[in-house]
């Protein structure tokens, strides 16, 4: 029987549709966010055999002839980690030329396919990949959050809530991985992500490439996690290590093609020739990158800059998780001029508007907050939709022009109706 998870993961949704019209649908994540627990829970009850390539014996079987092991699959199947076997990719081309029938076959992969070119492109138009993160706190909560949709309309009114203080700063320290959340303190969570990033590295890192140091990996990513939400800097990730600064920047890509890292690229525009180009680093979950540096809730709310860091990761990465399953094709960005004026995360919804949205970690909101927010409505011009600074205090309300201040907890919560 497929397992139910403990809490609902909105890509179900996307993902049924995908598998009613695509003759294969790939979800694509980190491991442990929860990928086999979704495909069996949407593929078994419509009759889906499970293969999984962690299993050397179906792993080797599949790698000694993909050809005789595609033709040889029942007539729906859920092939899990499919990154282990690259050549399968192309004979699932052959058989879906060969007999185009919507939902075939429901594929898992740990590896970033898009940043895998060969693999991606010789499925291209037959399969829908679907990224699933870890969970999003508005799964965790049961909520169905519409601060997406409030921030593309410009509809954010006044309202109260009471502070988080302290449970945002533990929502920051724990992250979304389910098996990391089952531990009931930070001290077993801490070292769930530990162990996590030692057997990621050990099993997809070294089966995707030849690395002759494979013992930097974690410690280079120990180094992106005490930078995130900051402009990548190479140099200053080489620096500790003796290796070139070309091998650690292929290492880079590796912890991203993982899902590890995120690299935010910067939003620009045509009439602009003052913004900065540097994309900004990201680790890919705010509690693995808190174990990683070795930062509980209690030594986050001490250091300020450091809560500051990772709480602008915590709201990249629940927006990102939203934006997944929603309706609008939606990119992000960040902002920032050679005036320093930035803004944390921008987001574009096709190439009809831009929103933004600003991180803060005190309690209070000012007008010089909205300075960044500003220049990108200026930027924008006519595809400026709104801005907001999201911040921990009580009073949601408008800063005039578009502009917002939104306490963190309509973040994953549904906006209400006025």
């Amino acid at each position: 029987m497929p397992r139910t998870p403990l809490y609902p993961r909105y890509a179900e949704r996307p993902l049924t549709e995908a598998l009613a019209d695509s003759p294969a649908a790939l979800i694509h994540g980190p491991r442990q966010c929860g990928k086999t627990t979704l495909a069996r829970m949407v593929g078994e009850p419509r009759g889906y055999a499970y293969i999984s390539f962690d299993d050397d014996v179906a792993c080797g079987a599949a790698k000694a002839d993909p050809a005789g092991f595609v033709g040889r699959l029942p007539e729906r199947v859920i092939l899990d980690e499919v990154q282990r076997v690259p050549a399968l990719f192309t004979a699932l081309k052959r058989e879906i030329d060969r007999r185009r029938v919507p939902g075939r076959f429901l594929l898992t992969g740990s590896a970033q396919v898009l940043l895998l070119p060969r693999l991606s492109e010789s499925l291209a138009g037959r399969m829908e990949i679907l990224r699933l993160h870890p969970l999003a706190q508005c799964e965790l909560e049961r909520q169905h959050p519409t601060f997406l949709d409030e921030l593309f309309s410009g509809g954010f009114g006044t309202i109260h809530r009471d502070r988080l203080a302290d449970t945002l700063v533990e929502r920051v320290a724990a992250g979304g991985y389910p098996a990391a959340l089952a531990r009931k303190t930070g001290r077993r969570r801490a070292n769930w992500y530990r162990d996590y990033v030692n057997a990621q590295i050990q099993r997809d890192v070294r089966d995707m490439a030849r690395i002759t140091a494979l013992d930097v990996m974690p410690r280079l990513l120990i180094a992106t996690a005490s930078q995130t939400a900051r402009l990548y800097n190479l140099s200053d990730l080489a620096a500790p290590f003796q290796l070139s600064r070309p091998t650690i920047g292929d290492y880079v890509g590796l912890l991203e093609k993982t899902f590890l890292i995120d690299r935010l690229p910067p939003w620009h525009s045509n009439r602009l020739s003052r913004l900065v180009k540097t994309p900004k680093l990201h680790i890919g979950d705010s509690g693995l990158g808190c174990a990683l540096v070795g930062a509980d809730a209690a030594a986050l709310a001490k250091r300020r800059s450091l809560l500051g860091q990772f709480l602008e990761t915590f709201v990249l990465q629940e927006l990102k998780r939203q934006a997944s399953w929603h309706d609008a094709a939606l990119s992000f960005y960040h902002y920032r001029d050679k005036d320093r004026a930035e803004v944390d995360i921008v987001i574009e919804r096709g190439a009809l508007a831009v929103a933004g949205v600003e991180v803060k970690a005190s309690a209070t909101v000012t007008p010089t907050d909205f300075r960044g927010l500003r220049k990108l409505r200026k930027a924008a011009g006519e595809r400026f939709a709104g801005g907001v600074v999201l911040y921990d205090g009580e009073i949601g309300a408008s800063f005039g022009d578009g502009l917002h201040a939104v306490p963190f907890g309509m973040l994953w919560q549904k906006w209400p109706a006025r």
